[in-house]
């Protein structure tokens, strides 16, 4: 299995999301879960990268070529893919997961974890979506979802898209138990995977 991990490349952020992230890295790599990410360096992204590598998992990063420049990208990883954009990015990034774990980051997080969700609320895909929220930091997102709901924007089952914890170890044992039948908008059940 390998799980796609979205989340901050920002060198400035409190250590412990950058804890947070290498736990989860960690723990990835002892369940033989490898790694899929955007390939940085630092922040989240480098933090998980780092925590998997030092238990020997497998980290696939994908990153176009014009951020390959000294001390952006992640040396270890196991394998590295250039595509052509940004766009492409995501869609490689889509294609090589099993399942999404968003941790802290901002608006390119923000961007990937709205369009995966999208995607399953649209039954273009039914793998498990789960957001890592250390310190709290996805509390506003949470009210800003029923706020959606509670103002008819969003169906309740939108809250059913994902799960949300504070534990690295319970997101894994979420994906790992992740029980696809029931997950799908209901407007959208009918609509053929592709």
């Amino acid at each position: 299995m390998n799980i796609c991990v979205y989340g901050a490349s920002s060198t400035t952020i409190d250590q412990s999301f950058i804890k947070d992230g290498e736990l989860l890295g960690e723990e990835m790599a002892k369940r033989s879960i490898g790694l899929v990410f955007g390939g940085g360096n630092n922040g989240l992204m480098g933090a998980v990268a780092r925590g998997e590598h030092r238990h020997g998992g497998k980290i696939i990063g994908i990153a176009p070529e014009f951020f390959n420049v000294d001390g952006i990208l992640y040396e270890h990883c196991t394998e590295f893919i250039y595509p052509k954009n940004m766009r492409e990015r995501k869609m490689k990034m889509e294609e090589l997961s099993d399942a999404f774990i968003i941790t802290p980051g901002g608006i390119g997080t923000f961007d990937e974890f709205f369009e995966i969700l999208t995607l399953k609320q649209l039954n273009r895909h039914n793998k498990p979506i789960a957001i890592l929220n250390t310190n709290g930091y996805y509390d506003s997102l949470q009210k800003f979802i029923q706020n959606g709901i509670d103002n008819h924007f969003m169906n309740e089952e939108c809250k059913k898209l994902f799960f949300i914890s504070d534990s690295p170890a319970e997101i894994l044992d979420y994906i790992e138990n992740y029980n696809p039948t029931n997950t799908p908008i209901s407007r959208f059940k009918d609509i053929n995977m592709k």
